[in-house]
């Protein structure tokens, strides 16, 4: 969708979302906002009041949490590599189309401790979520004896390691593409827990 056809506030948190993870939040002022989405000053404070209220506006944008638990209701099959493959797409499909939200909570992590405190949310509603389906995997008798938990929260730091990596657009190891990345790793997960 071009900006001309949206609303006041979504043109706002997209250029206060755009010059933050550029700039930087004290790089940012809220005239500079409300000049990049084409607006007055005015009606930056009218439709959130600080830069900051702005901020933990466009986070609740990200909110992946419900659209993961969405597809742990609806689209799960309890069958191992297909569900961890399609949660582990969901996932980097949901951090990438919100990846300057994850740079500015990483790089303003010190400047704005409650935003950060905000996004960690996201991960340990995600450790649930799984460590549950690991918990009924084994239930079924479909995956061996183990710490779900754990085991949750390996997969969850593998895939945030490889996101991290693929926002530094991947010059660290420049060699290893996503996809095939993904499909590895939930192939040695399902070979691992599968009894």
């Amino acid at each position: 969708m071009d900006n001309e056809h949206l609303g006041s506030s979504e043109k706002l948190l997209l250029a206060a979302i755009d010059l933050i993870s550029k700039k930087g939040y004290n790089g940012v002022t809220t005239l500079d906002i409300a000049r990049a989405a084409g607006l007055s000053e005015k009606t930056l404070f009218r439709h959130f009041g600080t830069k900051l209220k702005l901020l933990e506006a466009a986070l609740n944008r990200l909110d992946y949490a419900e659209e993961m638990k969405k597809l742990f209701k609806e689209r799960l099959v309890w069958e191992l590599e297909i569900d961890l493959l399609t949660i582990c797409r969901t996932y980097h499909e949901i951090m990438n189309r919100n990846r300057k939200l994850v740079m500015i909570s990483l790089k303003e992590a010190d400047q704005l401790p409650e935003f950060k405190k905000r996004m960690h949310q996201h991960p340990l509603q995600l450790l649930e979520m799984l460590t549950n389906y690991f918990k009924e995997m084994g239930e079924r008798g479909k995956m061996i004896p183990t710490n779900p938990e754990l085991q949750a929260f390996t997969w969850i730091m593998a895939h945030f390691g490889a996101f991290i990596n693929d926002l530094d657009a991947g010059i660290n190891y420049p060699d290893i593409e996503m996809e095939p990345f993904l499909q590895e790793s939930v192939k040695i997960f399902t070979k691992a827990l599968t009894p």
